[in-house]
């Protein structure tokens, strides 16, 4: 099932997707800004200047197998344990989290650099937002270079539902 939500914000693509987790603020807020513990979900190996320490302006380093490799951003606001919002080539990934009765809401938003890349990255972040959903289970989500069957499953059920497409996919042959 897919679970994001294609819109426009400020005339510009964007995808919203948003869980709720029986777990504290806290834990959601290290989830989501502690490199070690992005390693679980996120398609790169993210790195914060300063100890780990996603500070305002900072610069965060992106790698996927060779250093360097997955370029850079900025941090453009961070304020734990609830709002980390930060650049990724063209893209903005905003993280806010929310206390919930018993647990925390995780509303997470990008903002794309181009109206076709929508399905593509729609689908890619189901995938890493269920190996998300795993991580916080205690469960480990196995890792794969390319479109799975999960990611190609998630792609066709967001061009069915009308978001656009049209952006090559890394990987498929």
């Amino acid at each position: 099932m897919t679970t994001g939500t294609y819109l426009e914000i400020d005339g510009r693509p964007a995808l919203r997707f948003v869980r709720e987790y029986p777990d504290t603020v806290d834990r959601l807020w290290a989830a989501v800004s502690d490199p070690t513990e992005l390693t679980a979900w996120f398609p790169a190996r993210v790195a914060f200047p300063d100890a780990g320490s996603p500070g305002r302006g900072a610069t965060v380093t992106f790698t996927f197998t060779a250093e360097g490799d997955g370029g850079s951003g900025t941090v453009l606001a961070c304020d734990p344990p609830s709002r980390l919002v930060f650049t990724w080539g063209g893209d903005e990934l905003r993280f806010e989290i929310t206390p919930l009765k018993a647990g925390a809401r995780l509303a997470f938003t990008t903002l794309l650099d181009g109206r076709d890349t929508a399905a593509r990255t729609a689908a890619g972040w189901e995938v890493c937002l269920e190996a998300l959903d795993a991580a916080l289970a205690g469960r480990v989500a196995p890792r794969t270079d390319g479109p799975t069957p999960e990611w190609r499953r998630h792609y066709d059920d967001f061009v069915a539902a009308g978001v656009p497409a049209g952006a090559p996919i890394p990987g498929a042959d």
